[in-house]
């Protein structure tokens, strides 16, 4: 196996005395994907792919716009190649599954501009997996470019064949939080990442990134027709990315599959990120956890001081109790710090983040969490103002860490573009996006930090993921999507094709925290959710975290003995994962193996159609007896009327090869949790 090391190849090499290649090939380890890199009559680097024989993408240009002069997209030509290979495994420390094969074709395109045009230097690495492929410029070093202020990428993706894509738009005023829409592919107008597309032919494809680290997230704009044009998140300064060189950018993927399943497990992002540069990550335990939340989005308590306060310490400590007596190994507290008081959404002028309110004793707290092996999980909520934060973060961190506070959730509750960053002065400020150079920089500060005191971030309101657990395993979540918190809002609440949608778009980019559990299938003024209680069970499977709360109230948990009981024992650490039955936006069955022992676990969500499944236990070890406990929606139910809350249980023994016949209600769900016979 050889290796190529990072920037090894970032230092720009004499021209080659022999005559440049017009274009150049390389495939994939199975041979099924074929990519051509080749300049046009213009001089400009394009890029296409086939697979199997069938053209996906048609020559697409590659390239940057800058704003203080002429741009690295004409006058381009091949100066040389060099190829590398790879076929090896490595081991997470938490996650879908415990090994993940890299094996990936590598070829590194050295492109030089005649002097007319500059005379600039840009390396293109492409990666070729059988599952996809993954791309990233790399700016040497050179006499004539010391810093590169980047107005917008020139990258194109000029898809061939008809498909349908799910997606939402970039640039909105809520970020990420918003219901995915279903369109043709030439329908779409500017999207976040990962779009998710299904060509007329069932070929999958997911658009993303990988590694995005000092720079701006990528947009996908439609051009024209189905050709799409990458567009930075913007920034206050001008230039939307501001690099010295030498650097590479983040990697542009696309996930390849024939079926949903080979899209939905595919490594493709985490195998083009750095390998873990933390070392010893054991102090994270994957874990479920409860908290003081779901009472101030429902509207019955609130985060600001008052006599409706849900952050006291008799709260908090009632809620440990309950914890520690089933199992789980966290408590979130929201509301506990003082700044909660006045409008805060988009200010964040007040917080302090180590100074508690009257009624909350952090100390005291913690130590009672100790005791009960029950672990705080603490809670930063910014506004979006990182100013104010960043000028507190270690001194938060370390109090947090001396405490024993080992996982912390952080906020930028704020409008898009509402990121209150440090100015040009001291007494100055810039304003942001969330998914811009800046605000990408932040978090990664914050996880370092975090990391120097043995705690895991899990940020709400965040800059997608890009595969970064991988490097930085603290990094253990995010939010990045319409989670549980919306079905408490009436009009706003998910509909039953939410979660089934977000398995196959939003689910691809990394872990989420969701927050399921509502067993009351309530939300506020007794909303009800487009959901079965069956399905609260499979969104355990379907939607993956190594951290799962359990969301509702103690006290209503506790009604539903034989759900409370399968979520606390439903893992958050898996060794194996596969999607053995589904299809994109309308339902999803996981089979995934406990990381830490011999049982199995089957389930997971569908949409607003009931549909019987056949489902097959070929994932079974063989030669083994199973006892499935079934978890199911019972005769008649359905997210539209209170037969939603009717669930059936059923006990069956299962071996390798045998099949299940499963009814789905109307938003309805599964779970099963199957244990070898001794």
């Amino acid at each position: 196996m050889l290796r190529l090391a990072p920037l090894a190849l970032l230092a720009a090499s004499p021209a080659f005395a022999q005559e440049a290649p017009a274009s150049v090939t390389a495939t994939s380890p199975d041979g099924s994907l074929v990519l051509t890199v080749a300049t046009d009559n213009d001089q400009r680097p394009t890029w296409s792919l086939s697979r199997k024989g069938q053209l996906l993408f048609a020559p697409s240009k590659l390239g940057f716009l800058l704003t203080d002069g002429i741009g690295l997209q004409r006058g381009f030509a091949i100066q040389g190649v060099e190829r590398a290979s790879a076929d090896s495994r490595w081991e997470q420390p938490w996650g879908e599954r415990r090994f993940v094969r890299d094996h990936h074709n590598e070829l590194l395109v050295r492109l030089r501009q005649n002097e007319s045009w500059g005379g600039h230097a840009m390396n293109v690495r492409f990666r070729l997996f059988d599952d996809g492929i993954g791309f990233r410029y790399e700016l040497p070093e050179q006499a004539g470019l010391k810093t590169a202020k980047i107005a917008d990428e020139i990258t194109e993706f000029d898809l061939v064949p008809k498909g349908t894509a799910w997606w939402i738009t970039a640039g909105e005023w809520n970020r990420y939080e918003q219901v995915y829409q279903k369109t043709p592919v030439d329908a779409v107008a500017t999207a976040h990442t990962p779009m998710t597309v299904r060509l007329d032919d069932g070929t999958h494809l997911s658009f993303h990134e990988a590694a995005l680290v000092d720079y701006s997230g990528m947009w996908l704009k439609r051009a024209e027709g189905q050709k799409f044009r990458a567009t930075l998140a913007p920034s206050s300064k001008g230039p939307r990315v501001v690099r010295d060189l030498p650097f590479a950018t983040p990697w542009r993927t696309i996930r390849i599959a024939g079926s949903a399943a080979g899209l939905v497990e595919s490594d493709l992002e985490l195998n083009l990120n750095e390998p873990n540069k933390l070392g010893d990550v054991s102090w994270f335990k994957p874990m479920k956890y409860v908290g003081i939340w779901w009472g101030m989005i429902r509207g019955d308590w609130t985060w600001a001081e008052g006599p409706k306060h849900g952050a006291t310490t008799e709260r908090t400590k009632a809620t440990i109790d309950f914890a520690a007596k089933h199992g789980f190994g966290g408590v979130l507290v929201e509301g506990w710090n003082k700044g909660w008081n006045g409008n805060w959404f988009g200010h964040g002028d007040e917080f302090s983040f180590t100074e508690a309110t009257p009624d909350f004793d952090l100390k005291a707290v913690t130590d009672y969490a100790r005791a009960k092996h029950v672990q705080l999980i603490g809670h930063h909520e910014t506004g979006g103002n990182i100013k104010v934060y960043e000028a507190q973060l270690d001194d938060a961190m370390r109090l947090y860490g001396r405490l024993g506070v080992g996982t912390i959730k952080t906020g930028y509750v704020a409008d898009a573009g509402g990121i209150i960053a440090p100015g040009d002065t001291p007494d100055s400020v810039a304003m942001e996006w969330h998914d811009g150079q800046r605000q990408v920089h932040h978090h990664l500060k914050v996880v370092e930090t975090a990391a120097k005191y043995h705690i895991a971030v899990n940020p709400h309101e965040p800059v997608k993921d890009t595969g970064l657990r991988r490097t930085y395993p603290n990094w253990v979540a995010r939010e990045g999507a319409r989670g549980m918190e919306y079905n408490a809002w009436g009009a706003f609440a998910n509909g039953p094709d939410h979660e089934p949608t977000l398995v196959y778009t939003r689910m691809l980019s990394g872990p989420m925290d969701f927050t399921p559990g509502v067993l009351s299938l309530e939300g506020a003024n007794h909303t009800p959710l487009a959901s079965t209680l069956a399905k609260q069970l499979g969104l355990y499977l379907a939607i993956y975290s190594p951290i799962q709360m359990a969301a509702d109230f103690p006290e209503t948990l506790e009604k539903f003995p034989r759900e409370l009981d399968f979520i606390s024992k439903v893992p958050a650490d898996w060794s194996q994962s596969h999607l053995i039955a589904g299809e994109v936006g309308d339902f999803a069955i996981f089979a995934r193996k406990d990381g830490a022992s011999a049982d199995w676990y089957v389930g997971g969500v569908n949409d607003a159609t009931e549909r019987t499944l056949d489902l097959s236990f070929d994932f079974l070890e063989p030669g083994k007896t199973y006892t499935a406990k079934v978890y199911k929606d019972g005769e008649g139910a359905t997210y539209l009327t209170d037969a939603r809350h009717r669930i059936a249980y059923d006990m069956v023994k299962v071996k390798k090869g045998d099949h299940y016949r499963l009814w789905l209600a109307p938003g309805g769900g599964a779970a099963m949790r199957l244990s070898p016979d001794l």
